[in-house]
This record gives C-alpha cells, structure tokens and sequence, in this order.
C-alpha cells in the first residue's frame, strides 16, 4: 500500500509542479482516497490515507484535523488523527442516498495552516436534478424569443489593431438586445480568406474586460467572446471593478420577483441574438457552437437550448443548475440562494425554475461536451452530476477527481479541439 501511495503521491506533485492550478504550497497535505476511481456503491465506507509533506519530505507525528460532510452541505464530522510512521488514515464514513462525500484536512506547521480537500462519490451516476420543470417552460421561452423579432441587429465593429496578429484579425463589436440595449464582446477570426465555423464563448460570473481568443482563431475558427451587462467590454480595469462594487453589485438576483423582470431575461436574449450576429458574417460557414464554464456553463445551454441552430455545445462546472436542491436537503447550485432560508420565497423560486440550468440539460438536442471536477466548492459535483444525467442529447463527459472550480489545460484543450471537429463535421 505504501508503494502505491507514493507512486500516486508523485504523480500528483507531477501535475502540480507544471500547472498553475492549484500553485504549490510549501507544506503538503495529501489525502488518498482507498478506491482507485474515487468512488463507491452506498453503504460502503470511504477512506483516506493521509501523508503531510514539507518541501517535499514526509512529517511525523503531526496531527491533522478534518471534517466530513456531504458536498457543500454543513460537516457533520470533526475529528483529529496523528500522523504515525509519515501517514495516517481517515474514516470518512459512508452515504445512504446517491451523492458526493467531502474531506477536509488541515495540518498547523511553523505557525501556519495548510488545507486539503478530497471529494468522493457514492452511486453519483444516480443523481438527477430536484428542481422542478415548470409546464409551460417550453411555451414561455417561445412566446419570450418572440421579443427578438422586432429587435434589429444593428451590428458594429471596430477593430482593435493593437491585438491583431499576421492570422488574426480583432474587433470590439456590439449588436442590438431588447428593450434598446446593446451586447458588446471582442470578436477574433481568421484573416485567410473562406468560410469558418463560429464559437460563441459566454462568460463566467462577475463585470470584467475582456481580450478575445487569438489562440483558437488562429487555428480556423471564429470566436465570439461576450459579455452580459450591456456594457464594451474592453474599458480600464477599475470600470469593471468599480462596476461590480455599486450597480452591477448582486446581479444575479436583480429582477427574481418576477420571471419576466429577472436580469438573465435579457442576457438569453442577448445570447440567442449573437448566433445572428455570428451567422451574418461573410466568412461564416453557418456552423456555430456555443462554449462556457461555471455561469457560462450555465448560458451555454440556455443558449443551445433557446438556439436549435447551436451545432455543438461546451458545459464545464456549470453554475445556476439545480438551485432548488437546498430545500431538499440537498448541495444546490451556486449561487446558493436558496441556502439562506430567507430566500426560499415562493415568487423566487417559481422565477428561478425558469431560468435554472439543470431544466435547460432536461431539453439539450445538440451534442455535448462536459467537464467538472469533485473538489469544486463553488459549484458543487452534485449539481455537475445531476446535471449532466439529465442531459438526453448525444453526451460525453470529462471529470477531473482532484479539480475545483477549475480545470487543467488538457481538458480545456480537448473541450475546444471536440468543438472545432464537431463544427466542421
């Protein structure tokens, strides 16, 4: 066993050592679940192997304090061990229902805490969504994307010369969105002349600027990455900041009285409204697909939902899905509203089943590319998971046990390389 711990422990100081997610920290803590694949059958008990590590040497007869729970819910064990012969091990219990059951440890050295997380999962290919589909979810997005019919595109670019390359050419462009407001994003394709398929990037949470994708452009394909708020999205920094501070401050529950009124009404819109924008280009092959992480995940399939034009579409950690899990008793998505029990108003949550992502996977046609990891504290792997079993469209998906609310450069790379093969299919 011992051998085996440490063949893993190398590996993971490996990965660690060349990725800049998580950075390494002097000091250690490694937790080694006893199941190779991190998972179990419900009723089985999970456990750890523990190893502390300063500067790559092991530490003795150090105690380690953890805490159990399941996923993002309250820890319902606290409990220390010490460290015997450089390693211990933690009893992490089991789980009776379908889900995912976390261990934290933490170790004091040299007058400072170091933590660890690991997450494991018990018959989580069981989980599906708590949230409730409301019966007119269909007929109300149809009748709502009625609103974009008498918006006009309007569409204008202007070119960012100074982040053009010899392949590459950028724009900052915006078009029209309902009730007289504009979309804004940075635009990067191809110089070469010809046709090109199209990827709508939709951003994670937050107000911030925005650079383009010269990267991927330069590989054949347009990219279009937005923003939500209406605003250009290549202003000094501190607009964004300041932005994000007064005004823009809680957008996520501006509007949630009312379906009609939440801020996201505009923002699907707005993102259905950038497949036109995509589609009215010269060098567009008519192929488009739609790409994002944590709240862009969740827009992704809002968006490849809304749009039966969407070729191919990308979810990593989605965010927005299966809010309504904490009222029963469940990890529910971020941002985690209805954790407060002040929060769990009928108006809000019959708002809030409109625009919950888990009720978009429930009804995804396009192929889909998706990825998360079991140590996301943001959004959870019980939301992830739930998610992506409800998914009925043509699926596959890519999970990283040790990843949180990030993912490693190989799986970003194999989301965009599945995209570009799936568009020019």
């Amino acid at each position: 066993m011992k051998t085996k711990l440490l063949s893993v422990l190398i590996g993971l100081l490996m990965v660690l050592g060349v990725s800049a997610q998580p950075a390494l920290q002097k000091v250690q803590l490694v937790l080694v679940p006893n199941h190779e694949n991190a998972t179990y059958r419900l009723g089985e008990q999970a456990k750890f192997k523990v190893i502390a590590l300063d500067c790559g040497v092991m530490l003795n007869d150090i105690q380690v304090d953890f805490e159990v729970s399941e996923d993002l819910m309250p820890a319902h064990v606290k409990k220390s061990i010490t460290l015997k012969g450089n390693e211990g091990t933690i009893q992490a219990g089991t789980m009776k229902e379908p889900g995912y059951l976390r261990v934290k440890a933490s170790v004091k050295h040299e007058g400072k805490t170091y933590t660890s997380l690991s997450t494991v999962g018990f018959e989580a290919e069981k989980l599906m969504p708590l949230v409730k589909l409301p019966t007119d979810f269909d007929e109300y997005w149809s009748n709502t994307l009625k609103l974009l019919d008498k918006v006009e595109l309007a569409p204008k670019m202007e070119r960012i010369a100074e982040r053009c390359t010899d392949k590459v050419e950028v724009y900052h462009i915006s078009y029209g969105n309902i009730k007289g407001t504009r979309m804004y994003g940075v635009l990067t394709m191809p110089k070469k002349e010809g046709k090109y398929p199209a990827i709508l990037r939709v951003p994670g949470a937050g107000v911030h600027a925005m650079s383009g994708n010269v990267a991927w452009a330069a590989k054949g394909v347009i990219v279009l990455e937005i923003g939500i708020h209406g605003i250009p999205v290549i202003m000094e920094g501190s607009v964004y900041t300041d932005l994000g501070k007064g005004v823009l401050a809680n957008y996520v529950l501006h509007g949630i009285e009312n379906r009609d009124s939440y801020f996201f009404r505009r923002v699907y819109l707005g993102c259905v409204k950038a497949v036109d924008f995509l589609l009215s280009l010269p060098n567009s092959n008519g192929k488009v697909g739609v790409m994002g992480g944590s709240q862009g995940g969740m827009l992704s399939m809002a968006t490849s939902y809304l749009d039966k034009r969407i070729t191919a579409t990308g979810v990593y950690f989605p965010a927005f899905c299966d809010q309504e899990a904490y009222m029963h008793g469940r990890t529910g998505g971020w941002p985690h509203f209805f954790k407060n029990k002040d929060n769990c108003k009928k108006e809000y949550l019959e708002t809030v089943r409109y625009y919950d992502g888990a009720n978009f996977a429930r009804n995804l046609k396009a192929p889909v590319y998706y990825a998360y990891g079991y140590n996301d504290i943001t959004c959870g792997p019980t939301t992830s998971t739930a998610t992506y079993n409800a998914i009925p469209a043509p699926k596959q998906v890519v999970i990283g046990p040790n990843e949180g609310h990030w993912l490693f450069q190989e799986h970003i790379n194999g989301m965009w390389e599945w995209m570009i093969k799936e568009l020019n299919k």
